[in-house]
C-alpha cells in the first residue's frame, strides 16, 4: 500500500482495534497469475504471531481456500471514507481528494480444519458478533444435526500476521484552518461516513504545513 509518512499509522494497538471494529475484510491471493478475493468476517487473536493472528472460515465450496493454502495472502480492512471537496479549503488552486482509513495485513494462509477447530471458530464468531445483542443467539439454540451439517460445509483457516501497515489519510498535509474547513464541510454534508471521517480528523494532529494534495 502506498503510505506517505504523513498518513502512516504504526501503533499496533490502534491497528488491532481498527481490525476488530472493521472486521469484515477482503482476503486476496494470487492463483497462478489471477488475483482472487473473498469477502469474510475475521477474528483477531492479538497475542499470537509476530503481529497477531487472523482466524476465519469460508464455504468449502469456495475454491479460494485450495488456491490460497500455503500461499502469502493480503487481508484488507477498510474503515470510514469520504469525498473531500476543494471548496471546503476556502483557497485557490485546491483539488478534490478522498479521505479514508485502511489496514493491510500480510501472512501465510494456513488451513485449520479439524472438526473441533471448526466448531471452536464458529463458536468464537457467534460469541463475538452476538455479544451486543439484547437476546444473544447461541449454538446450543440449534439442533446438533444442523450444526454438524454446518461444520461439514465450511473450512477453517488462520493467518499469522507477518507484516501490517495502516493508512489514515485525514488531510494531515494541510494546515489547521484548511482541516477545520474540511471538518465543517463534512459535518454539513451529513451521512454516516462523512461524520465518522470528521470525527477522526478532529482527533488527528496536523503537521501545520500547507502542502499540495497527496495522491490516494
Amino acid at each position: 500500500m502506498y503510505v506517505p509518512p504523513a498518513f502512516a499509522e504504526t501503533d499496533t494497538t490502534v491497528l488491532h482495534d481498527f481490525m476488530v471494529q472493521n472486521s469484515f475484510a477482503t482476503l486476496v491471493s494470487v492463483a497462478k497469475t489471477t488475483p482472487v478475493a473473498s469477502h469474510l468476517p475475521l477474528l483477531l487473536d492479538r497475542t499470537t504471531g509476530p503481529h497477531g493472528r487472523l482466524i476465519g472460515h469460508m464455504a468449502r465450496a469456495n475454491p479460494h481456500w485450495e488456491q490460497a493454502d500455503g500461499q502469502e495472502v493480503l487481508v484488507i480492512f477498510t474503515g470510514p471514507h469520504a469525498y473531500i471537496s476543494p471548496c471546503w479549503y476556502h483557497v485557490e488552486n485546491a483539488v478534490p481528494t478522498w479521505n479514508y482509513t485502511a489496514v493491510h495485513a500480510y501472512g501465510t494462509f494456513q488451513l485449520d480444519d479439524e472438526r473441533d477447530r471448526r466448531l471452536d471458530i464458529v463458536r468464537d464468531y457467534v460469541d463475538f458478533y452476538e455479544s451486543e445483542m439484547e437476546l444473544p443467539w447461541s449454538l446450543t439454540d440449534a439442533d446438533a444435526d444442523f450444526i454438524d451439517r454446518l461444520l461439514d460445509a465450511i473450512v477453517g483457516f488462520k493467518m499469522d500476521i507477518q507484516r501490517i501497515e495502516g493508512k489514515w489519510k485525514l488531510s494531515q498535509n494541510h494546515d489547521l484552518n484548511r482541516r477545520q474547513g474540511v471538518i465543517h464541510g463534512l459535518k454539513s454534508a451529513g451521512g454516516e461516513q462523512q461524520q465518522r471521517i470528521a470525527e477522526l480528523m478532529s482527533l488527528e494532529p496536523t503537521n501545520g504545513e500547507q502542502n499540495p494534495e497527496i495522491a490516494f
